[in-house]
């Protein structure tokens, strides 16, 4: 018997696995934080005694090394990935014994990356699941953009390629487990379901079902901007990473807080947007705990900017911090937890704007002499679905940057849901704009009486 053990980190969009028998077990793709891993292999009571790499990763720091290390496992990455440090080189073919008829072949599978290897659990010789890492996910496939530009069209042809090796060495009952593609940004297009097989991947996905050019051609046109910090987690991960330190940060107090925002470094506010935006330290950005904090946060600040966390409670600071040291973001300059008042000098005042929906967005631009700017900030592609007529349109990733492009007067800013407006309304407000966040779903647009056009 075997068992096959997930652990998700929803706010980056990854899974990782643990897969092993009665005695050991094998760790695929484990994400910084290793104690989740440890304690998966603790309740199974089996020891790690491998971990694999499907790639070197290019979205989040890999704990692939510090386990290895903690538990004595095997390391096991790709023999073509460019690393500086000794680890077991693995081949296409290549068979890893993990426990009395259970094992893993490593299967050449390149696309989203040159080196990427897939690798088949197999119980007795029988192929039962397929961990896939970033080349078929499910509906879709990894990205082939985020090695070099100049190898993009030739690893998408690749990811073709590899798809149809999936299909049809294995049988089609095998689970795919891919570790990208639950609102991954590795993912190339929007991951399907929460379980599939290789039958169903027949069925469904686009790598399966289209020609190589046509294939090729629908996913190149289809890649959107990639996150800023993905530049840094490749070469971080081929260095080695460091171990995980989730020491709580120092304590500022009002005055420090003060300081810090002075020296124009970044005071990153957790709480909910709807608190924010009652009473907030002015200059401040919220990024809520709840949301992509780790996605957005490291899109958009300036990689190294010191970074203050503000929390509600000390629970809510330790698990922004656990999300950040996913990609890269180590020891917060400083923290505080409580309230705006806690973190205001005496004297100072909440600052706050005000949230709306689209109805009210959709009543201010009848009566308005002089009609707000309405400022989109989502994807491209979500945008070429259907705009508001006469928005204007900065993704949020990119308005830190562009800021200065949105014109004068009151700025009613939205998403799709509410969190990025809510990020981006933060930005503006520290900026100094008369802002609304619209916190309310795009589909309630058209409904509101507002004019909302596809893209042409």
């Amino acid at each position: 018997m075997f068992f096959v053990d997930t652990i998700e980190i929803e706010g980056l969009g990854n899974r990782h696995y643990l897969a092993g028998g009665a005695r050991a077990a094998v760790a695929v793709d484990p994400p910084r934080d290793i104690d989740q891993v440890i304690a998966a292999a603790a309740r199974r009571g089996v020891r790690i005694t491998h971990v694999v790499e499907t790639h070197i990763h290019n979205d989040y720091v890999t704990g692939g090394l510090e386990l290895a290390r903690v538990t004595g496992a095997a390391y096991v990455v790709p023999a073509a990935a460019q690393i500086a440090f000794s680890r077991i080189p693995v081949h296409d073919g290549d068979l890893i014994e993990i426990d009395e008829e259970l094992s893993v072949r490593a299967l050449a599978t390149p696309g989203h990356t040159p080196h990427h290897t897939a690798y088949v659990l197999e119980d007795a010789g029988t192929p039962v699941a397929a961990f896939t890492g970033g080349s078929l996910l499910m509906g879709t496939v990894g990205r082939p953009d985020l090695v070099e530009p100049r190898l993009t069209e030739n690893l998408a042809r690749a990811q073709h390629a590899s798809a149809h090796r999936l299909a049809a060495e294995l049988p089609d009952d095998t689970s795919i487990l891919p570790t990208h593609g639950f609102g991954s940004f590795c993912s190339s297009g929007q991951a399907e379901g929460e379980a599939s097989t290789i039958g169903r991947e027949k069925a469904v996905n686009a790598a399966l079902l289209q020609d190589v050019d046509s294939f090729v051609a629908g996913l190149l046109a289809g890649l959107e901007d990639v996150p800023a910090y993905y530049a840094h987690m490749g070469p971080a991960n081929s260095a080695g990473p460091d171990p995980v330190d989730l020491t709580a940060p120092r304590r500022a107090d009002a005055i420090e807080i003060g300081v810090r925002l002075a020296a124009g470094e970044w005071v990153v506010d957790l709480r909910n947007r709807v608190a924010f935006a009652q009473g907030h330290v002015a200059g401040s950005f919220n990024f809520e705990a709840d949301g992509k904090i780790a996605t957005y946060l490291a899109w958009m600040i300036p990689w190294g900017k010191p970074v203050t966390l503000l929390a509600e409670t000390t629970q809510q600071l330790a698990d922004a911090q656990r999300e950040l040291v996913r990609v890269g973001i180590d020891h917060p300059a400083a923290a505080a937890t409580g309230s705006p008042s806690d973190w205001l000098r005496p004297g100072q005042v909440p600052a706050s704007f005000r949230r709306a929906a689209f109805a009210d967005l959709a009543a201010e631009l009848s009566r308005a002499e002089v009609p707000p700017v309405v400022l989109d900030v989502r994807r491209d592609s979500e945008r070429a679905v259907g705009y508001v007529e006469g928005s204007v349109h900065i993704p949020v990733h990119a308005l830190h940057r562009r800021i200065d492009e949105v014109p004068a007067g009151q700025v009613w800013v939205h998403c799709a849901g509410g969190m990025r407006a809510g990020i981006a309304a933060s930005l503006l407000d520290a900026a100094g704009r008369d802002v609304v966040a619209v916190d309310d779903g795009f589909d309630r647009a058209a409904e509101a009486g507002l004019t909302v056009r596809a893209a042409a």
